[in-house]
């Protein structure tokens, strides 16, 4: 089948049970899959045949969706003859919910191309207790009468689930009601404001409508897949994994990001699967690798545990261990700096998604920045206005309304405009999104505890930036594609301060994509200007809260003192709102704070490990090297 000529190479990963293709970044992996659905429609349209799709709500295709609208819109694709069948969908939600799959399915899809109306087939979460099995029946037979599926795009969730077959669904399982695992509900939390607004219950097409598929793309994007990925792909079949029943099927292909296949053999240790050429990037990461296998530092490693490792190979053409170990070492010594901006002044500027991303990533790299009197500006991507509990807003509301009255302010506004606080939030169903005064309400209050937090170590008032970029202006988890306004004002600002260096969130897998959007806009710029052959400055990309980089990744480590660690949790103990308990907590019951200095103390003490000098905490940065992610 013609896929286009521009179709992205991937790279084919061995050792699975299922051909998986691992893609440099995630357009090039939505780009493959939109131009193998557009294949096949044409395909099948020159015979006069139409195509019947199956396909998942979720981040995950959301993508390859839009790629497709750009096909259809661009390049005149015509998906008319398409027959769509949406997978899964919650029970119980109110019509018009926007977390109801029907619902994202018209916003994402459905209003953007030609595919009619009559075509598309959803599940119903609202039909009658009584209603359900029926109702589930005939969804079964629409499936069947239309042919069945030519093609089922798949994402993965993390305990293995594909459309909403949870584990231990039956192999032979059909279009049903069922009961959400937990690990699914914790996972879609941040989309209902809370886990404990998440439905229950789902309806669910079963395992043999899908693996009855002609053909299967599964998909999977972040690091928070990973090990999921190699359950299903290296894993036996099991109903524990309902995803590792694909292994049966004849036509499955598995696409991945770097981050999702980052655990696969064949991609993290590929020499134990065959022989390969050892760059001095594999060859770091074989070593270290070995480090972590035997519980041996670096210089301790002799020529039994390579071979006894199955690194027979680097032994051969890069031994002996000594020289081995020697230049890995140094490598990994060279990676310690205490002046990440070097000594000269220079103008620094970090990218925080969140109000709070700043501190909590790099708070001790800022303080560093600031102690070495290099001009650090700090600008904050997003407003973080979802991420506010409601009560927090009422409270706002309330004290400025009663501050008012105590000095005679707009005394009658200010209560009315707090009472109309109250009520929208009394009156707000679970998982609703807000009305804009509470959001906006919301988004003052991350602006000053960002405010505060950014003084708190330092840095100077005029210096930080709150640009509230368009594309976050949702008032809900989902947001708006970034546009030529989000991309706007990076490059006015890029360009008004001129930075010699630019801290970017690389962290991939934050519960809603918020890090990979804003990093995808920034590189957009920058691309842009390498383009036009303009200067582009000096980049490092810091974890999130979620992620640690992998030793063997670590370009730039900065040791922290512990009375650096100290102000960094200050700074952190300034975002109330998230303190204690935050509305998008992640799967990690840890507070912010001690996710973060457990992650600093850890790098530091897997630095330890590998017999290099024994720092308090370390923070850890990589290099951008001028590609999209």
């Amino acid at each position: 089948m013609e896929t286009s000529s521009r179709s992205p190479k991937a790279r084919p990963i061995s050792g699975t049970h299922i051909p998986a293709f691992c893609f440099e970044t995630v357009h090039e992996l939505a780009h493959y899959a939109a131009h193998i659905v557009a294949g096949l429609v044409r395909e099948r349209a020159a015979l006069g045949q139409r195509t019947v799709i199956g396909l998942p709500a979720g981040s995950t295709p959301l993508s390859t969706l839009r790629e497709l609208i750009r096909l259809h819109r661009e390049e005149s694709i015509d998906l008319s003859c398409v027959v769509l069948f949406l997978l899964d969908e919650y029970y119980g939600l109110p019509n018009g919910s926007p977390q109801s799959h029907r619902t994202w399915l018209h916003e994402q899809l459905i209003q953007h191309v030609n595919i009619p109306t009559e075509q598309v087939h959803c599940l119903d979460g609202n039909v009658h207790a009584s209603d359900v099995d029926l109702h589930c029946r005939r969804f079964d037979e629409a499936i069947q009468q239309a042919g069945g599926f030519d093609l089922v795009l798949l994402g993965i969730g993390m305990n293995g689930h594909i459309g909403f077959n949870e584990p231990f669904s039956a192999r032979r399982s059909r279009t049903r009601l069922c009961t959400l695992d937990p690990i699914t509900r914790r996972g879609v939390a941040s989309d209902f404001f809370g886990e404990e607004n998440v439905p229950t219950q789902a309806l669910t097409v079963g395992l043999q409508a899908i693996l009855s598929a002609k053909r299967v793309l599964l998909m999977a994007i972040g690091e928070h897949k990973a090990k999921i990925i190699v359950d299903a792909l290296e894993g036996p079949i099991s109903e524990r994994v309902p995803a590792s029943f694909l292994q049966e099927h004849g036509d499955v292909r598995t696409l991945l990001d770097t981050p999702a296949a980052s655990q696969l053999k064949g991609y993290f240790t590929p020499w134990r699967l065959h022989n390969v050429d050892w760059t001095d990037d594999l060859i770091k990461r074989a070593v270290l690798w070995l480090c972590n296998q035997t519980g041996k530092s670096l210089l301790k490693l002799d020529a039994d545990d390579y071979r006894a490792h199955d690194l027979h190979q680097l032994l051969r053409h890069h031994g002996p261990p000594e020289r081995l170990s020697q230049k890995v070492f140094q490598w990994m010594l060279d990676t310690i700096n205490y002046h990440p901006a070097g000594i000269e002044p220079k103008r620094a500027l970090c990218f925080s998604p969140h109000p709070d991303d700043d501190v909590i990533s790099m708070g001790g790299t800022l303080i560093r920045l600031i102690h070495d009197q290099h001009d650090v500006h700090i600008a904050y991507m997003t407003s973080g206005n979802i991420a506010v509990f409601d009560h927090d807003a009422r409270l706002v509301a309330d004290l400025v309304a009663e501050y008012n009255r105590i000095f005679e302010i707009e005394t009658e506004r200010s209560t009315t405009i707090a009472h109309q606080i109250r009520e929208s939030i009394k009156n707000k169903r679970p998982g609703q999104p807000d009305t804009d005064a509470v959001l906006r309400i919301k988004g003052l209050i991350r602006k000053n505890e960002a405010r505060a937090g950014a003084l708190a170590i330092g840095c100077k008032e005029a210096n930080l930036h709150f640009l509230d970029l368009p594309f976050y202006r949702t008032g809900t988890i989902a947001k708006n594609p970034v546009g030529p306004d989000d991309i706007a004002i990076l490059d006015e600002l890029l360009r008004r301060l001129q930075p010699d260096q630019i801290y970017v969130a690389g962290d991939l897998a934050d519960p809603h994509g918020t890090h990979r959007v804003c990093a995808e806009a920034i590189f957009s710029v920058l691309l842009q200007w390498k383009a036009q052959g303009e200067p582009v400055p000096d980049v490092l990309l810091y974890r999130g809260a979620w992620q640690e980089y992998p030793l063997h990744e670590i370009e730039i480590a900065v040791p922290l003192s512990p009375s650096e660690i100290a102000l960094k949790r200050q700074a952190i103990f300034m975002h109330e709102s998230q303190k204690d308990k935050a509305l998008f907590p992640g799967s990690d019951p840890r507070e912010f704070w001690q996710r973060a200095e457990d992650r600093n103390r850890g790098t530091a003490d897997n630095y330890n490990r590998i017999g290099l000098p024994e720092f308090f905490a370390l923070e850890a940065f990589t290099r951008w090297k001028g590609n999209p992610i």
